[in-house]
């Protein structure tokens, strides 16, 4: 071929090669077109969270138009991230919102719904210990986090129980492993029974247990709960409300199918101990709504009656009004 016409297609070539180049600079990155949601935990994945997962999994957040990236809680902690609009939705506790509330700098946060109906909390130690109410701590070792409203908390079922709190040994110590914990020189430990409990069962553990609203009923108090920022809530309205109806949506489902949605979470956190999963699942399954019709409704009289309880412990250095603190506006219905 002469080298006049290779010269003409190698020009040919460039060009094409050059347009192709400056189009592709000047298109704009593809976009979902969704709404972007951060959502951030309160500690690693585990069954509390399932129903965010399963609507991440199911589609149920896409079906909304919701882009979801569910995250790690950083060192400061998830509530300041949501007030600061730095995320939209968190894992949040009653009382730690009671904190952010009366703090000096306060944080405009609120709950938007509960995950439990009901505080599965309480205390757990090996049969062999005989600790089989509040009383029984005494002279036993306690594994304790040394914050005011956990000791407070202690002490009021304890003395109710006709105890001696300070008889109590406290260590302070994070228990991360209950297993490992139970079987140290730690005789009692604070757990959520729905993860921690159901563990020991799965290892053949035995173990005596009893729940703090089952002692004193004012601490059937709410957690964990989801919390955002009031600022976001203002201006974001729907979106609000259509995650909170996927979230919903996913938590329905983990009621009606504990295994599969189990399965679920174990896909998204694969370090997640799936016959602890599954078990877990079971157990949440009757927890989620219990005796509500609506998952996520939160019970004003019940809400109150905890940061009324906390004003009177000293443990919030003003009242709050009647109300304060949660919401359930955005709830599906």
């Amino acid at each position: 071929m002469p080298k006049k016409i290779w010269a003409v297609l190698l020009c040919l070539v460039l060009l094409l090669g050059i347009t192709a180049c400056a189009q592709s600079s000047t298109e704009e990155p593809q976009s979902s077109g969704k709404e972007k949601i951060t959502f951030v935990l309160d500690w690693v994945p585990n069954t509390n969270h399932t129903g965010v997962y399963v609507a991440q999994e199911l589609g149920y957040f896409d079906e909304a138009g919701l882009e979801v990236e569910v995250i790690q809680p950083p060192e400061g902690g998830a509530l300041p991230l949501v007030a600061a609009g730095k995320a939209e939705f968190c894992v949040s506790f009653q009382e730690e919102i009671a904190a952010a509330l009366t703090s000096n700098s306060p944080l405009d946060v609120v709950a938007v719904g509960t995950i439990l109906q009901h505080n599965t909390s309480g205390i757990i130690s090996l049969k062999e210990d005989n600790i089989l109410s509040p009383k029984d701590m005494e002279g036993k070792v306690y594994a304790t986090w040394d914050t005011p409203i956990e000791k407070a908390i202690l002490s009021q079922v304890i003395t109710k129980d006709g105890g001696n709190y300070e008889k109590v040994k406290l260590v302070p110590s994070t228990v991360t492993d209950i297993i490992s914990a139970l079987q140290s020189d730690v005789d009692a430990v604070w757990i959520y029974y729905g993860w921690d409990g159901i563990a020991t069962e799965v290892k053949g553990l035995e173990t005596n247990f009893f729940a703090l609203k089952d002692i004193e009923s004012v601490l059937d108090f709410y957690t964990p709960v989801i919390a955002a920022g009031q600022d976001y809530l203002k201006e974001n309205a729907d979106t609000a409300k259509k995650f909170l109806a996927a979230v919903a949506q996913g938590y329905e489902y983990a009621i009606a199918k504990p295994e599969e949605a189990a399965k679920i979470l174990v896909k998204y956190a694969p370090e997640v101990d799936m016959e602890i999963a599954i078990a877990s699942q079971k157990y949440l399954a009757n927890q989620y709504k219990a005796e509500v019709e609506r998952w996520g409704y939160i019970d004003q009289e019940r809400w109150d009656s905890f940061y009324d309880w906390m004003y009177e412990n000293k443990l919030i250095p003003i009242k709050l009004e009647a109300g304060a603190g949660f919401t359930n506006e955005y709830l599906p219905e």
